[in-house]
């Protein structure tokens, strides 16, 4: 294990995260946080040399759909499900004075 985590890092990352660990729980954590960046260290001797860069796992285009305008005026059929209506719009509780 090449990466070694100190107590100080445990500590701040507890912090952050607003953990409160026992003493077992930090030592368990700089344990994974040791093995996760060992993991990440062995993928970056990977020879990427002839990977091209990308953004997606599957090949994506434009994914954006035409901005047209669908239903007109549906109002009426919307103040049906309003427990009260007046003048075209929702009454509801007052909130304030």
């Amino acid at each position: 294990m090449a990466n070694i985590i100190s107590d100080e890092t445990i500590e701040y990352v507890g912090i952050l995260a607003k953990l409160e660990l026992s003493d077992e729980e930090k030592e368990a954590a700089k344990s994974d946080m040791g093995r996760m960046l060992d993991y990440i260290d062995m993928l970056g001797e990977l020879d990427t040399d002839d990977v091209e860069p990308m953004s997606h796992a599957f090949p994506v285009q434009n994914v954006f759909r035409e901005d047209v305008v669908t239903g007109t005026d549906i109002r009426d059929q919307i103040l049906k499900n309003a427990p009260e209506e007046k003048d075209g719009m929702f009454v509801v509780p007052k909130t304030f004075d």
